[in-house]
């Protein structure tokens, strides 16, 4: 069984993938307007990392924090792939980690008290993740009406 330092680890560590992944999908479109949604989610992934750090740090003081190479939780890998994928398949398996951020964020906020303001924190960032989920899912839709035309234009989502 994994300890709440472990867990906020974990946390860490999916945040600065998600972080980069973001970033890394931004580098690629060429739609401005996807490109700023997407250095958006990448800049609310750092807050989440920051806060994380910054709990780390206050229930840990003077340990050193480091996070873990991978998840061990299931919460989908986010990897940018060097072959040709559909944008809309991007957006997809980030849809899916989104959800499953939500998720784990509302299991670990029960290891904290009732009234905590970790407890409440924690549950306000899965609260995000959930609306992250739904902002890419209307990009998605966006994404998945040029796919299916084959249509491409200068404001069209174009994909990696």
């Amino acid at each position: 069984m994994m300890g709440i330092r472990d867990l906020l680890l974990i946390a860490l560590r999916a945040e600065m993938d998600s972080k980069a992944y973001y970033e890394g999908l931004a580098s690629r479109v060429k739609n401005f307007l996807l490109k700023d949604r997407l250095s958006f989610l990448a800049g609310e992934e750092e807050k989440h990392r920051r806060y994380f750090q910054g709990l780390l740090e206050s229930k840990f003081p003077g340990e050193e924090i480091i996070p873990p190479p991978s998840t061990p939780v299931p919460l989908p890998r986010l990897e940018l792939p060097s072959e040709k994928i559909p944008l809309s398949e991007l957006l997809w398996q980030a849809m899916q980690a989104e959800k499953a951020a939500e998720d784990f964020y509302v299991e670990l906020a029960g290891k904290f008290e009732e009234e905590s303001p970790e407890r409440k924190m924690i549950l306000y960032i899965a609260s995000m993740e959930r609306g992250h989920y739904r902002l890419l899912d209307q990009e998605r839709e966006a994404v998945l009406q040029f796919e299916e035309a084959d249509f491409i234009w200068p404001m069209t989502h174009l994909g990696p």
